[in-house]
């Protein structure tokens, strides 16, 4: 069965391919669909964007669709980047101006005061309009400089509960399974092998 990874964020369509890599499911990515619309991520949940692209894509596309969006929330910040996470420096801005403004914000903030989440929302959707999503979480603390040249986003800034490395200091393997991507995608993985069972049972 054909899926649609409904992102043109080659940091993000790597990991996920590496996510799905063990999974019996073709890949394609956006830029391998013709004309598909850019979605405009303007809903005001990270989980309403997540449905939003799976949704609009998967009606363009007319194939099974994933999709996802993630947020960072800062406690010090109250709940800040969080949807707003891609673009909190502003539109069509670098990951080091959007670490560069969280750093900035959280001048003089103590370390164990510093507490985070990544929050990952994975929708599923097809062609009719039917959709799922599923939520994974990764907690930790945002330190005081960049470190790590891996990963991407706010990996250098973010050290995961349990870790003394960043996620951009952590091989892509360790990150791969303890990520907030990697949870929301093993309760996806359900999704679509439910899915595709139905698909499979109706033909019979």
């Amino acid at each position: 069965m054909q899926l649609l990874v409904a992102t043109r964020n080659r940091d993000k369509l790597k990991e996920l391919r590496a996510l799905l890599a063990d999974y019996d499911f073709e890949i394609a990515s956006a830029a391998d669909i013709p004309g598909l619309p850019e979605v405009v991520e303007d809903a005001p949940t990270i989980r309403d964007n997540a449905i939003k692209k799976a949704v609009e894509s998967a009606r363009f596309a007319s194939r099974l669709t994933l999709a996802d969006d993630t947020g960072l929330e800062v406690d010090a910040l109250n709940g800040e980047p969080g949807v707003r996470s891609a673009r909190y420096a502003g539109p069509a801005v670098t990951y080091y101006e959007n670490n560069k403004k969280l750093l900035a914000k959280l001048a003089g903030v103590p370390h164990e005061k510093r507490t985070a989440r990544f929050r990952c929302v994975i929708a599923v959707a097809d062609a009719t309009g039917w959709v799922e999503t599923v939520e994974g979480i990764c907690n930790g603390v945002i330190v005081a400089e960049e470190r790590g040249g891996g990963g991407f986003g706010y990996d250098p800034l973010f050290v995961p509960d349990g870790q003394v490395k960043s996620f951009a200091e952590l091989s892509p393997d360790v990150k791969n399974r303890i990520s907030h991507r990697a949870k929301a995608l093993q309760k996806a993985w359900a999704v679509l092998v439910r899915y595709k069972r139905s698909k499979v049972g109706a033909t019979q």
